[in-house]
């Protein structure tokens, strides 16, 4: 059992996540054994647990290995590159090659050449209704979404205002921002915990304000299943990040930061930063400051037709 305070989202979370891994196991050993669901859930997301577990059963029953030795890939890095300099990229085409373009149209999990999962690509995850009830959490976002709009230049893509476009459903509004309970920066500049250098982590500047609650609970059961499907991909990444949340919790209430444990008390989520895109249009890239070992989670909203996303250093369209 966790030791997450039984009055904090986290606490549902890691009681679902749980019975997502408990079916994960089953569907793959193709055990028929019935796993009863915690009372503790509510129907929908009960169904949603085992909708996603079953799609992360099909996924890791279909595994396709790359020629591609991700940690060397990894070595040969510019760690300050952006993936936008075409010399640097070609570079790694010639020394990296892939033997032919995938389109994968089913659920799988993709392997390097040593044999480490690099990547689950899991469509049909979410079901309609919860993207419904994540466009409706968009939706209510709007304000925050305008206000990220930057007129700098086209560099700084991330919130150039030319790579958005107008939605069919005229109520989102288009932007970028980052919502997090305690926001550290960590793309940025290292630090240890507790803070010794003068540094202190606080509420982004998205969450600050009346209505931060609303916005975190919007999101709650989004965050939920997200944190469920790294617990079956990631299980170390997953306790890692559940321990770090209850130690950001203690450290605040320590410190009086009533606004971070306001925001960590509702938060769903083990991650500590969601970033919200609506309908904008990356051009290739890298994010080189990600943890290599770690797992980021991408979830698409909605339908597009004929849309892709591109993964060129693997030879892989999604």
């Amino acid at each position: 059992m966790t030791s997450v305070l039984a009055n904090w989202a986290l606490h549902t979370t890691c009681i679902a996540s749980d019975f997502v891994q408990q079916l994960f196991d089953c569907n793959v050993a193709g055990n028929r054994q019935s796993i009863l669901p915690p009372l503790t859930l509510d129907v929908p997301t009960m169904l949603a647990c085992q909708q996603l577990a079953q799609v992360l059963a099909d996924a890791y029953s279909n595994p396709i290995h790359l020629d591609l030795d991700m940690i060397h890939y990894n070595e040969a890095l510019d760690k300050h590159s952006n993936g936008r300099v075409a010399k640097h990229e070609e570079g790694l085409l010639q020394k990296f090659p892939h033997r032919s373009e995938l389109q994968l149209e089913k659920p799988s999990v993709i392997l390097d050449s040593a044999g480490h999962i690099i990547l689950w690509y899991l469509p049909n995850a979410i079901s309609p209704w919860i993207q419904a009830e994540m466009e409706e959490a968009t939706i209510g976002m709007g304000s925050l979404l305008k206000k990220s709009m930057t007129s700098g230049p086209d560099t700084q893509w991330r919130t150039f205002p030319g790579n958005f476009h107008t939605s069919d459903h005229h109520q989102l509004t288009p932007g970028y921002i980052n919502l997090a309970p305690c926001w550290f920066q960590q793309g940025r500049k290292p630090h240890e915990f507790p803070p010794a250098d003068g540094f202190t982590p606080e509420v982004s500047a998205t969450l600050k304000g009346k209505g931060s609650p609303e916005v975190i609970i919007s999101m709650q059961r989004s965050a939920l299943l997200a944190s469920a499907a790294l617990r079956v991909m990631h299980p170390k990444l997953y306790w890692a990040l559940v321990t770090t949340q209850i130690k950001l919790g203690r450290w605040a209430a320590e410190h009086g930061l009533n606004d971070i444990c306001t925001c960590l008390q509702f938060c769903a989520s083990v991650f500590n930063c969601a970033s919200v895109i609506c309908n904008r249009q990356c051009p290739l890239h890298q994010d080189p400051r990600s943890t290599p070992e770690g797992f980021d989670i991408m979830t698409s909203v909605g339908h597009y037709c004929d849309g892709l996303m591109t993964l060129s250093n693997l030879g892989i369209q999604l």
